[in-house]
C-alpha cells in the first residue's frame, strides 16, 4: 500500500521560505513521476512541480519557476519542495503525489492528476 505523508507547512510572511518533505512507501516503481499538487480556497487544484524518477528530469508551473526547487533523496524515500520569494497567491494545501509509470510524461501528469495523494500540508502567506 503506498503511503505519502507531507510536513513542513506554516504561515510565513511574504517573501519567506518554506521546505515542505513527503515521506513515502509502499512504491513498488522505480521510473515514476512524483510531484506537488496545491489548492487555494475556493479553486481547483493545479500542479506545482514535478519529477521523473531515476532520470531526474524536473518540471514546473510557470507561476512557481525559478521561485520553487523540487527534489528526492532516494535514501530517506523523501520527496522535497524548496519554496522561496513566497506570495500570498501561493497560500494552499499541498500535497504530495505519485503516478504509475507513463513514460515519464510529467508535465501531463501535473495537468490531469496522479495516481496517488498524502492528505496535504497547509501553506499560509500572509503579512
Amino acid at each position: 500500500q503506498v503511503h505519502l505523508v507531507e510536513s513542513g507547512g506554516g504561515s510565513v510572511q511574504p517573501g519567506g521560505t518554506l521546505r515542505l518533505s513527503c515521506v513515502h512507501s509502499g512504491y513498488p516503481y522505480t521510473r515514476h513521476c512524483m510531484g506537488w499538487f496545491r489548492q487555494a480556497p475556493g479553486k481547483e487544484r493545479e500542479g506545482v512541480a514535478s519529477i521523473w524518477m531515476g532520470v531526474g528530469d524536473t518540471f514546473y508551473a510557470d507561476s512557481v519557476k525559478g521561485r520553487f526547487i523540487i527534489s528526492h533523496d532516494n535514501a530517506k524515500n523523501t520527496l522535497y519542495l524548496e519554496m522561496s520569494s513566497l506570495k500570498p497567491e501561493d497560500t494552499g494545501m499541498y500535497y504530495c503525489a505519485a503516478d504509475r509509470p507513463h513514460g515519464g510524461a510529467c508535465l501531463a501528469a501535473m495537468k490531469y492528476g496522479m495516481d496517488y495523494y498524502g492528505n496535504g500540508t497547509l501553506v499560509t502567506i500572509s503579512s
